[in-house]
């Protein structure tokens, strides 16, 4: 994720884009895991993360990389912290 945050500054507005709605799906997923592991409320505030990141990743992408690298270092330490509370997550899921 480091890698990508540090791409943005090189990266033209369509590649900008879609890093930042990659964080989005990131964001995301570690919304659903966290439900699985009942953490209601980081679930809540991951998935409102991630939907305001996807709904406004047009503009981010066009802003200064500055503004965009701040947005996508807040939305990984997010995921940090989740991957600190759980190192031993579940894989995959299935449903019966």
């Amino acid at each position: 994720m480091e890698e990508n945050i540090n791409f943005i500054r090189n990266a033209s507005i369509s590649e900008r884009e879609e890093i930042i709605v990659d964080f989005a799906r990131w964001l995301e997923r570690a919304s659903q895991e966290a439900l699985v592991y009942g953490e209601g409320r980081f679930a809540v505030l991951s998935a409102n993360m991630a939907e305001a990141i996807r709904v406004n990743a047009d503009e981010l992408a066009r802003e200064k990389p500055e503004t965009t690298e701040r947005v996508l270092q807040q939305a990984s330490a997010m995921i940090s912290q989740f991957k600190a509370a759980y190192p031993h997550r579940m894989l995959s899921r299935s449903v019966h």
